[in-house]
């Protein structure tokens, strides 16, 4: 297991006002909005997540550091666990003509709202059942998405990664901290998370579920 960092630039291009999340609206029904992951969340106001996520390119950068890291193919198989609207996914098709792309989401308003290149290969579905077959994916990836399970469903999301991947190339980002301040930013800012841990904490629940892999965090500053 390796720690590899491939969004804090996507990530820290984002200013936030931590203290201001909590100020300006109640917070507990701004989360209630959000967990239903609707529009409100992915492209309603900013206090129910994204305030508006529209296609910019700026995963373009992410598809390809990861296409060299895992030296990604024509033909191969590649699952996007917590898809969205699938624009990483996109990217790789135009990093790697004839790679073939898969994505899940929850969220029936974000696959049904993906990047019309890729949305055929886009299914309803959660992390913790992926309809797929034992082995069927040269690379799995999760961006932002794990730390929104409970731990249970957490255990069980990275059995069915570990299952449906072949080899050991899969890489899962997830929020973390590594200070006070980085976790009281987290709380402040964070509308879904359910788990959120240090590193060590979160390379201790890998290891636990057998996960076979590489990792990374994004971090509050």
């Amino acid at each position: 297991m390796a720690y590899i960092d491939f969004i804090t630039q996507q990530h820290t291009s984002t200013k936030r006002d931590y203290v201001g999340r909590v100020m300006a609206h109640d917070k507990a029904a701004c989360a209630t909005v959000a967990t239903q992951w609707g529009r409100d969340y992915w492209d309603g106001e900013r206090q129910f997540g994204y305030g508006g996520y529209s296609y910019d390119g700026r995963w373009r950068v992410v598809a390809e550091a990861m296409v060299a890291h895992y030296d990604l193919k024509p033909g191969d198989r590649i699952l996007d666990v917590g898809c969205g609207k699938a624009f990483l996914l996109y990217e790789f098709t135009q990093v790697v003509p004839g790679i073939e792309v898969v994505g899940i989401d929850i969220s029936q308003y974000g696959v049904e709202n993906a990047k019309e290149e890729v949305r055929n290969n886009l299914k309803i579905s959660s992390a913790t059942e992926l309809p797929f077959e034992d082995g069927y994916f040269d690379y799995v990836y999760s961006i932002n998405t794990l730390h929104n399970l409970k731990i249970n469903d957490l255990f069980q999301s990275l059995a069915e990664i570990n299952r449906v991947k072949r080899s050991d190339k899969s890489h899962i980002t997830i929020e973390g901290y590594r200070t006070e301040e980085e976790k009281v930013n987290l709380l402040y800012w964070q509308l879904t998370c359910e788990s959120f841990y240090r590193p060590e904490e979160w390379e201790w629940i890998f290891e636990r579920a057998g996960y076979k892999g590489d990792y990374g965090c994004i971090f509050f500053e």
